[in-house]
C-alpha cells in the first residue's frame, strides 16, 4: 500500500507503474473517491461537532429553549445517520481500491510482458559436459524408488508426490545446510506458520492479486505460498526500535500453491507441484532506498553463494515490470541449468518492497528525529525443495544412476559420497 498523499501528488507516476507492470488500475478513480471520502468525513465530522456543542448547551437552558435543542440534536442525529451507511460504502470502495494500487518499481527495472522478457545480467558455473546421455530427475527417482507420483496423485490429487528413502534424506539435509549457513550470517532461524488468516496475506500484498493461487480452508484462513507471509506479520502493528534494525529472518515452513495459470507447464515430475518446504530470507531495515538495494544485493548473493558451493551452474536475470508482483520495486530471479530440458530453471527470487509491505501491516520505527516512519522489507527464497534436489539429482548424476553428493552437503549425509544403487547399464 502507498501512501495516498503521495497518490494525490504524483497521479501519473503510479500511472505509469500500472503501465510497466502492466496491471489495470485507474488511479484517476482512486482519487475521485478519495476526495468523496474526504467530503463525506468533514460533513459527518462537523454534524458530530455540533451535536456534541448541542448537547452541552442542552444542560443550560430553560425547559422550552431544551425542548428546542432535543428537536435540533434530532435533526442532526438523523442527517448522520443518512450519511454514515454512504461513508461505509464509500470507504469499503476507497480500501478496495487502495489494495490495488501498484508500487512504483525502480528506474532500472526494464520494460516487458512477462518472464520471458527479463534480462540475464550475470552467468556463472561451466555446465557439465557428460560423457552419456543425461537423464531426468523422473526416470532416476523412480528407479532408486525415491519418489512415488501414482500414489502422490490417488493420496492429494494432480502434482501429488511421495518423497521417499535416500531422496528424502538429502532434502532434509539440504534444509539443514540452508539453515547453519543462514545463522551462521546473522539470520534469526524460525519455523512459522504456513496457516494464515486472510489478514496476514493482505498485509504482505498476495491478496488481491494472488487470490487464483491461494488454497483456502471453510473458514476464510489461507495456506501461505512462502514463509515470507508469516514472518512479515511477526511484527505487525509493533514499533521498533531503530537500535534493533535491520531484522534478519531465516524462515522455514511448508508452502502450497495452486499453480493457477501453470497447467500444462512442467507438468510432470518435481519442478511444479503444489506442497513444497522452503527456506525464505526476510530483512525488515531503515526506510531509505539505498539501504533496501544494499540489502537486496546482499540477500541475492547469498542464495548464489549457495549455487556456487554446490557447484550448480546458475544466472540471474533482472525481472522485468511485467513478470513483477504489486508490490514489488526489484526483483532478480535465480535460475539454475537443469540438464534434461536444457535450460536455466528458477530456484528463487529476491526483491525489495520499500514500504509497500508495512505500511499494510503497519510495522514502524522511531527515527532519530523522533518521527514514525514505516520500515522498509525484503525478502528472497534461501531455498525451495523438492526443485532444489532436483537440481542436484541431474546435475550430480552418474551413468549407473547414483548420485554424488556434493561435498557442502556430505556432513549432513552421514559423511556419504554417493546415493542410490547401479539400476542403469
Amino acid at each position: 500500500m502507498l501512501d495516498i498523499k503521495f497518490i494525490r501528488e504524483n497521479p501519473e507516476i503510479i500511472k505509469m507503474a500500472a503501465e510497466k507492470k502492466h496491471i489495470d488500475f485507474d488511479v484517476q478513480k482512486l482519487i475521485e473517491i478519495d476526495k468523496k471520502r474526504i467530503e463525506y468525513s468533514q460533513r459527518i465530522e462537523e454534524l458530530r461537532s455540533k451535536q456534541n456543542l448541542v448537547s452541552v448547551e442542552i444542560t443550560k437552558v430553560n425547559p422550552e429553549e431544551k425542548q428546542k435543542k432535543i428537536e435540533e440534536m434530532s435533526l442532526v442525529k438523523e442527517k448522520i445517520k443518512k450519511l454514515e451507511p454512504e461513508f461505509e460504502k464509500i470507504m469499503n470502495e476507497w480500501r478496495n481500491l487502495m489494495l490495488r494500487v501498484p508500487n512504483v518499481p525502480d528506474i532500472s527495472v526494464p520494460d516487458g510482458y512477462n518472464d520471458e522478457n527479463n534480462q540475464e545480467i550475470k552467468v556463472w558455473g561451466e555446465k557439465r559436459e557428460f560423457n552419456f546421455t543425461p537423464k531426468d530427475h523422473i526416470e532416476i527417482m523412480e528407479s532408486q524408488d525415491w519418489v512415488d507420483f501414482e500414489r502422490g496423485v490417488k493420496t492429494s490429487g494432480f502434482r501429488g508426490y511421495f518423497l521417499k528413502g535416500e531422496a528424502a534424506l538429502l532434502d532434509m539435509a539440504i534444509w539443514q545446510y540452508g539453515m547453519q549457513k543462514w545463522t551462521s550470517k546473522g539470520f534469526i532461524p524460525m519455523i512459522v506458520p504456513s496457516l494464515v488468516k486472510k489478514e496476514t496475506l493482505l498485509g504482505s500484498g498476495y491478496l488481491p492479486q494472488g487470490q487464483d493461487d491461494l488454497y483456502n480452508d471453510i473458514d476464510g484462513d489461507y495456506f501461505a505460498g512462502t514463509a515470507e507471509v508469516a514472518t512479515m506479520n511477526y511484527y505487525a502493528g509493533e514499533i521498533l526500535d531503530k537500535k534493533d534494525l535491520p531484522k534478519k529472518f531465516i524462515s522455514f515452513s511448508p508452502c502450497f500453491r495452486k499453480e493457477a495459470g501453470a497447467y500444462g507447464k512442467d507438468v510432470k515430475g518435481l519442478i511444479r507441484v503444489h506442497e513444497f518446504m522452503k527456506l525464505e530470507q526476510v530483512v525488515l531495515c531503515e526506510a531509505s532506498h539505498e539501504e533496501s538495494v544494499k540489502f537486496h544485493e546482499e540477500l541475492t548473493n547469498f542464495s548464489e553463494e549457495v549455487a556456487e558451493e554446490l557447484n550448480l551452474p546458475y544466472h540471474r536475470v533482472v525481472n522485468c515490470g511485467g513478470d513483477l508482483g504489486l508490490g514489488q520495486v526489484k526483483k532478480y530471479d535465480l535460475e539454475v541449468w537443469m540438464p534434461s530440458q536444457k535450460k536455466y530453471k528458477e530456484t528463487g527470487s529476491s526483491s525489495y518492497f520499500h514500504d509497500f509491505q508495512t505500511r499494510r501491516l503497519n510495522i514502524r520505527y522511531r527515527d532519530d528525529d523522533g518521527k514514525l516512519r514505516f520500515v522498509h522489507s525484503l525478502n528472497n527464497t534461501a531455498i525451495a525443495t523438492p526443485r532444489f534436489l532436483l537440481m542436484i539429482i541431474e546435475n550430480y548424476q552418474n551413468e549407473d544412476g547414483t548420485i554424488t553428493i556434493p561435498e557442502a552437503l556430505r556432513p549432513y549425509m552421514e559423511g556419504k559420497e554417493k546415493i542410490g544403487k547401479a539400476v542403469f547399464n
